[in-house]
């Protein structure tokens, strides 16, 4: 396993990070340990998780699982969405992302989290509020890193720019959607992360299952893309299938499964420290593991990239693109 910095701190990172959405949810305990288990055999270091995760669940048996092995882990988790009724279990206001971490703190059974994201961009809450309270966290030794999920590259420039304001702790690390079907990272976020310094941890990098090459058209069996509205959403364009078929095909081409490939192929950017992966079984995060034996040429990611929509720069000057 190749490992990473982490941001501008001195921590360094496995190349792939174990995401944990499935655990408690499409994988029970058991499978959920199982995946933990390999993962750390393999080197993976860095965990991902979040405190809307199978409603609190998937923190509970991170807790469980991470027993004697804490120390060696990097643990990052997030907070903002709705973990209640009230309409104050949520959002990005000081008084939410305390009272989240603490309880996320108490599930996963430990005194600290190594990164703690805000899982988006509170509208409502001024930026130096939601900055503010990442920065008391961090002064109680409950968070050592802040991070950010689903900013847009302005947004993450604006909070560094709060926090330098004030002397606070800057962010370290940005958590955006990234895969060869949604491409839109590449415009602003990776060099905006790779300007300031910051690690780019990317979550769906198969696309949500559309890149495991299951998907033989937008008429495939049922799965995650079929059943699940956010995902049906999200990937529901025609020429994003066609893709898919294409880069199925040139997967089988090069003698490896279409999840390696799609891991692979984010991982490959210069911008990016370590994609997340995850799973419903062992036997389906074993084709994330094996990226780490694709070698992923700057020939044949151009190659791969070619199979989608490159998107036009911030200008939108596509004529000044060679």
């Amino acid at each position: 396993m190749d490992y990473r910095q982490l941001g501008r701190t001195g921590v360094h990172v496995s190349r792939l990070c174990l995401g944990t959405m499935s655990f408690g949810s499409e994988a029970d305990e058991a499978e959920s340990a199982k995946m933990f288990s390999a993962a750390l055999d393999l080197g993976i270091n860095f965990i991902d998780t979040a405190d809307q995760y199978s409603g609190g669940k998937s923190e509970e048996i991170l807790g469980r699982l991470m027993k004697g092995k804490r120390d060696d882990l990097v643990l990052a988790s997030k907070v903002f969405n709705p973990v209640g009724k009230d309409r104050n279990a949520r959002g990005g206001s000081r008084r939410h992302i305390v009272r989240a971490a603490e309880a996320g703190l108490a599930r996963l059974q430990t005194d600290r989290l190594d990164v703690l994201y805000l899982h988006k961009l509170d509208p409502d809450t001024p930026i130096e509020e939601s900055m503010r309270a990442l920065e008391d966290l961090a002064r109680a030794g409950k968070i050592l890193y802040a991070g950010v999920s689903n900013y847009s590259a302005w947004q993450a420039q604006l909070a560094i720019g709060a926090q330098e304001k004030n002397g606070w702790d800057r962010l370290q690390v940005t958590q955006p959607m990234y895969n060869l079907v949604k491409r839109q990272a590449e415009v602003e976020i990776l060099p905006q992360a790779q300007a300031a310094g910051m690690s780019v941890v990317p979550y769906s990098p198969a696309g949500g299952g559309l890149l495991s090459g299951k998907y033989a058209g937008p008429d495939a069996a049922a799965g995650r893309l079929r059943t699940n509205p956010m995902y049906t959403n999200r990937y529901s364009e025609a020429w994003m299938f066609e893709t898919a078929i294409n880069f199925a095909q040139l997967a089988k081409e090069i003698g490896h499964h279409p999840m390696s490939v799609a891991v692979a192929w984010v991982a490959a950017h210069p911008g990016v420290t370590a994609p997340i992966i995850g799973a419903r079984s062992l036997a389906q995060l074993q084709a994330s593991f094996d990226s780490l034996k694709v070698e992923m040429t700057p020939e044949l990611r151009t190659r791969i990239s070619a199979l989608s929509r490159t998107p036009p720069p911030a200008t939108d000057r596509l004529e000044e693109q060679k």
